[in-house]
C-alpha cells in the first residue's frame, strides 16, 4: 500500500498500482495549474465513508510506494481518470479497464 500525503496534514492508502494512476493524472492537471476536487472511498475500517480534497498546484502532495518497481500503467484507465477529473466532480476513482494497453515505466533509481 502507498501513501498520498496532503498538505502535511492528511494521508490516505492506495494500493501501488492504484496511486501510481492517480499520480499521472494529478500531474498532469496541476502541471496545467489546474485545480480540482479528488473524491475517493475510504477504508471501511476508518468508517467507510468517503473523503474529498482540494488539489492547487501550490498545496504539497507526495505520493509514497510500499514496492521498490514502479507499477505498469495502463492508458485507457489514465484516460477514464481523466475524464473525471475533468468533470464538475473532479477526478474520482473509477473501474480499471481491461489491462492489454499498458505502458512500462523504467525505474531511473
Amino acid at each position: 500500500m502507498g501513501k498520498l500525503t496532503y498538505n502535511s496534514t492528511l494521508t490516505a492508502d492506495f494500493d501501488d498500482r492504484v496511486l501510481a494512476h492517480i499520480q499521472v493524472v494529478v500531474g498532469a492537471k496541476l502541471r496545467r495549474g489546474e485545480c480540482f476536487y479528488f473524491t475517493w472511498r475510504d477504508d471501511p475500517q476508518g468508517g467507510d465513508g468517503r473523503s474529498t480534497i482540494w488539489l492547487h498546484p501550490a498545496i504539497p502532495l507526495s505520493y509514497k510506494y510500499f514496492g521498490g518497481r514502479s507499477p505498469s500503467l495502463n492508458r485507457e484507465w489514465i484516460e477514464a481518470l481523466m475524464l473525471s477529473a475533468n468533470s464538475s466532480g473532479g477526478l474520482q476513482l473509477v473501474p480499471e479497464p481491461h489491462r492489454p494497453a499498458t505502458v512500462t515505466v523504467k525505474d531511473e533509481s
